[in-house]
């Protein structure tokens, strides 16, 4: 901003070129921080979700097809209008963000193009993390949990009480996506069921007195041999 262009070409070639490649990267990584804070727990909905933000990245192609094609067929019949400061117009595919740049350091599209980089980058991304989903299901050793979620819920939540995953520092939120990713379910609102278990007035470890007396059965069992 000191030194200023040489000329018309050299500015064009910042804002077409080496800006967007910047701010490309913190576009990415800050889209890949809110995908991956806001994902949610077992395989069904994470699929769904990476499926869903992949149909904003379309949605914002379809949107900008227009600038995509003059873009990547390296055309430059409008770069004087497009990335060079000051020329905007309106009738070209413009963003509403371009009025809130600092125009001394923005053009009309230079963002534009960082956006086309970055999402093809997050597309990479959600890509590589759905296949790893469907090849981690398709090499699973078919472990499935056959009984109930409550009962589940119910271990899981005795194992968290008792501290046994890393020295009790693991939040019950991991263990519960341990769970569900190694036996290939969905236990939805758990916090929900295990305030029904706290409810029972009657025999709230109901599942894990049934494991205690099927162990001691088989050690009996054994014993008799």
């Amino acid at each position: 901003m000191k030194r200023g262009f040489k000329n018309i070409d050299e500015e064009i070639h910042f804002f077409k070129y080496q800006k967007p490649v910047i701010v490309s990267k913190l576009i990415y990584y800050n889209a890949i921080y809110k995908i991956e804070t806001r994902r949610p727990y077992g395989n069904k909905r994470i699929k769904k979700y990476f499926a869903k933000e992949l149909k904003k990245l379309k949605r914002f192609f379809d949107n900008n097809i227009d600038f995509y094609k003059y873009y990547r067929s390296n055309n430059s019949f409008v770069d004087e209008k497009f990335f060079v400061r000051g020329k905007h117009d309106i009738r070209l595919w413009l963003d509403t963000f371009y009025f809130e740049a600092d125009h001394r350091f923005s053009t009309s599209h230079d963002y534009k193009v960082a956006k086309i980089i970055a999402n093809d980058l997050i597309q990479v991304y959600l890509e590589d993390r759905l296949n790893n989903i469907n090849v981690k299901k398709s090499s699973d050793n078919s472990l499935k949990w056959t009984a109930s979620k409550t009962a589940l819920t119910e271990l899981i939540y005795a194992l968290y009480s008792h501290g046994v995953f890393n020295g009790g520092n693991t939040d019950i939120k991991l263990i519960a996506k341990g769970f569900e990713d190694a036996f290939n379910i969905e236990l939805g609102d758990f916090y929900h069921t295990f305030m029904e278990l706290k409810a029972r007035k009657i025999n709230r470890t109901k599942f894990l007195d049934s494991l205690c007396e099927a162990l001691i059965k088989k050690m009996d069992e054994q014993d008799e041999k």
